[in-house]
Order: C-alpha cells, then structure tokens, then sequence
C-alpha cells in the first residue's frame, strides 16, 4: 500500500504544545493551578496518603506532572520542569502507583521468560481482545474512540523508550537504537509512527493536535501512558522499561493485523489503515531482536535486572487488561467509553 502524503494537518501536530486542562480533583486540581500560576502545589499530605492509585484524580495528577518532560503546556514555564515541589508531589504519587502495581503483580512470574512466554502464543479464544472485537464488531464510532484514546500514546508513543537507551551499553543499546531508528522513521519525518498515527486520525474526522484528548480521556488510558513515563524517567527502572517496551513489541503485530481489518471493514480510509500494516510486518521484527538482543544484551550485562524486566511486563499487560475492560463495559452498554464523546467530526476527513 502506499502511504498517504504528508498534509498540513497532521505536519502542524508536531509543533503543538497541549492546552492545560482543568483537575478531576484535589490533587490535580492543585498541579493545574500551580502551573498557570507559577506557584507551588498546595494540597493536604493526607489527599496523597488516600489517594485511588487508579483513579481520576492520580492518574491526571501524574499525567500533568509528566508532561514538562515532554512538550509542556501552553502558557507554563518551561523552567517547571524540574521545580521541586512539583517534583516532591511526583514522587509522593509514583510511590502510590507503584505500590498498587506491585500489589496487583505479587504473584506475577518474576523472570523473563515466565512474563513473555504467555504472551508469544496467540490465543484460542479472542472473545476477551478488543482488537478482535474491533476487527469482526466495531463500528466507525468505536474505531474514532479507539483513536481518540490511544493518541495520548501513539503521538509520544516511541518518546519515553528513548531516554533508556543513555543507561544501556553494548548489545543492548545497539538494539534499542535499531529499534527506536525504526519508530522514528528511519530517518524520514513523514514516517515517524507518531506522524502515521496523526493521518489515521485525520482520515477519521479526528483532530490530530497533540494532546487534543486528554480531558475526554478516563483513569485506565492515563494510567496507560503513566507508565511508560514513570519508567523512563527512573533510571533504577531501567529493566522495567524494557519490559515494557518488549511487551509492547512482542504483542502489536497480530492486534495491529485484527485493527487494520477493523479499519478496512468500516472504510476509515488509507491512512488509517497504512498505520496498523506498517506494524504488522516491522513489529514481528522488532519482536525478535527487543526478546534476543536488548533484553538478551540488559541481562548479559545486568542478570539482577531480571525482575524489573518481568515486572516491566506484567505491569503493561495488567494495564492494557484494565484499558481493555473498562472500554468493553461502556460499548457494550452502547455509551461511550470516554469522559465525553467525541464531537460528530473534528477535522476534515483527508484523503491520502
């Protein structure tokens, strides 16, 4: 297939900085404020202690807290980056999350191939998968949904993997260095995956602006996306990164194939469907060397990084699990899965 060509809606993605949204909460409501007005958070130590690790109000909490690092926000200081209180408050809210991650994962297997092994098997029965349900049931509305979500991931989507590839050496870093040279378009601006993710979003009527999403976004995607910050912004969570990383690999090519049937069978467009093929065939390669060489080369060089690794891993699929219910519940009681739906259209529908 040809890809689309480039357009100047999804060109113009690259250089938005998000809009600030309002909290969903004490405590995010508390990073929003502090960061339009240049103050220090202002919340009560025990709105952290009680705090749902799962819930609205964290998981935006962290999501505000992290973006500095990425494109920041209009109007906010690029210098509220590394503010301290800020970064107190982070961490008070990293601890929460990991805490309910390693709770959740307490019996989880604990080495590589224990995490990976179930995932390298395609499953007999996919009633549970949400690419399947995609591919044979969605509708376009479920797709522009789908979209709408996953493009608080996909528009960062090779970004945070990047800063672990300073804290890897040898096999490993030469790997992950292939890998990312890949998801940034070898090269090329108009195939960097985030750049095919936008003219997907384009060919579905959806504002492709970075960021464009977030207030409709619920706890479960957050915290999708959370973790993958949360990971490569912790050098001691290296290994995990990698785990995730991998687990992401090890797991697109066959739900990119079931979500490029899904985006045919509703006539979401070229673009649309150009970005899922495109992964079918690079991640089943990408597969292969993240398992042999950046897992293979970390473990070489650092065997006690095993757990982190499996921890990495099952921690992403606990999530994805999560994500995947929550969406299932609202469709399957004909609502929409996101905190508002989705306007009719909200950019032109672009041909490629």
């Amino acid at each position: 297939m040809t890809p689309p060509g480039p357009g100047p809606t999804a060109t113009a993605v690259r250089r938005a900085r998000p809009h600030l949204v309002d909290g969903r909460g004490e405590l995010s409501g508390a990073v929003t404020r502090a960061l339009r007005s240049g103050s220090p958070p202002e919340y009560s130590p025990d709105s952290v202690r009680t705090a749902d690790p799962w819930g609205e109000d964290l998981q935006l909490s962290l999501y505000l807290l992290y973006e500095p690092h990425y494109r920041g926000f209009e109007g906010v200081d690029d210098a509220r980056e590394w503010d301290p209180e800020l970064l107190r408050l982070r961490q008070a809210l990293e601890a929460r999350f990991l805490h309910a991650l390693r709770s959740e994962l307490a019996d989880a297997p604990r080495s590589a191939e224990g995490a990976f092994a179930p995932l390298l098997v395609e499953p007999v029965d996919l009633s549970g998968s949400l690419s399947h349900h995609l591919e044979t049931e969605g509708e376009l509305w479920h797709l522009r949904e789908y979209a709408a979500l996953r493009s608080l991931y996909h528009l960062k989507e090779a970004d945070p993997h990047v800063w672990v590839i300073p804290r890897l050496t040898g096999r490993a870093k030469a790997a992950m260095v292939a890998i990312e040279y890949d998801e940034f378009g070898a090269g090329r601006a108009d195939r960097i995956h985030a750049r095919l993710f936008a003219d997907l979003m384009a060919d579905l009527g959806l504002d492709p602006t970075y960021g464009r999403y977030l207030d409709h976004a619920p706890a479960p995607l957050l915290a999708t996306v959370n973790l993958m910050s949360l990971f490569g912004l912790h050098r001691a969570l290296r290994g995990a990164l990698v785990g995730h990383f991998a687990c992401v690999e090890v797991t697109s090519s066959p739900g990119s194939r079931r979500l490029a049937g899904a985006m045919r069978r509703c006539g979401a467009g070229a673009a649309a469907e150009h970005f899922y093929t495109e992964h079918v065939e690079a991640d089943a390669v990408h597969e292969q060397v993240v398992r042999h060489e950046v897992i293979g080369g970390l473990l070489a060089d650092e065997p006690e990084l095993e757990g982190d690794v499996a921890f990495g891993c099952a921690a992403t699929v606990l999530l994805e699990d999560r994500l995947a219910r929550h969406i299932r519940a609202a469709w399957d009681r004909g609502r929409s899965a996101l905190r508002a739906p989705l306007p009719a259209a909200d950019a032109p529908r672009r041909h490629g």
